[in-house]
This record gives structure tokens, sequence and C-alpha cells, in this order.
């Protein structure tokens, strides 16, 4: 069984797809409503929705985040740098976090968690 795709809920739409495109490789393929639903694509088919809540307030369980694993401490360095350089608060740098190096960064209503497993 695989995991075909998750829904995250966030107010901006717009600004949350910008985010994946530009710096975690997924690439829009549909937007529906004025930036209500849109679907995005992974590089390994992995399908992301983002849907904004039609109420304005989204509330996630306090640890909920979604995390993205890759293939060196570089790539964490340049991901990060690549986040802050493009005006996006990560806050603190990158750096051990239990087993992994890493760091989290608040987009929106979402935690995001960048790392790579040594």
């Amino acid at each position: 069984m695989k995991l075909n795709h998750i829904n995250l809920v966030v107010r901006d739409v717009e600004n949350t797809v910008k985010l994946f495109e530009t710096h975690f490789s997924f690439r829009c393929q549909a937007i529906k409503g004025d930036n209500a639903i849109a679907i995005l694509n992974g590089a390994d088919g992995f399908i992301l929705v983002i849907m904004k809540n039609k109420m304005g307030i989204v509330n996630y369980p306090d640890a909920f985040h979604i995390g993205f694993i890759l293939a060196s401490e570089e790539e964490v360095i340049k991901c990060y740098e690549g986040l802050k350089n493009g005006g996006i608060d990560v806050g603190k740098g990158p750096g051990k976090i239990r087993d992994t190096f890493g760091f989290y960064f608040n987009f929106d209503s979402l935690m995001i968690e960048v790392g790579y497993n040594s």
C-alpha cells in the first residue's frame, strides 16, 4: 500500500503553492475556484492538495508537521539558505535534531521540518 496524497488546509493557498513549487520541487497541476484548492505533484508522484479553510481558521495539533528528508547536510543548509533568501522566516538555522540534522519553520498554518538522516 502506498500513501497517495495528503490534503493540507491553509489560509493562503496561492502563497503556499509558491512555497512548495519554489523550495520543494512540487508542480501545480490545477487550481480550482479562486485559489480555493490547488493540486500539486511531487517529484515521486506524491499528490499534495492545498485547500483554503472556508472559515479562515486553521488549527492543527501542536506537534503536527510535515517533513522532508534530503540527501546530505549540505542540501539541508542549501534549502535553509534558499528559503531565507526567498524572504521566508525560517528562524533558527539547521542543527542536530534527535538523530537528524535539520530545521523546523512555520509557514501559514503549517510547521515544516527539513532534515537529513545521518
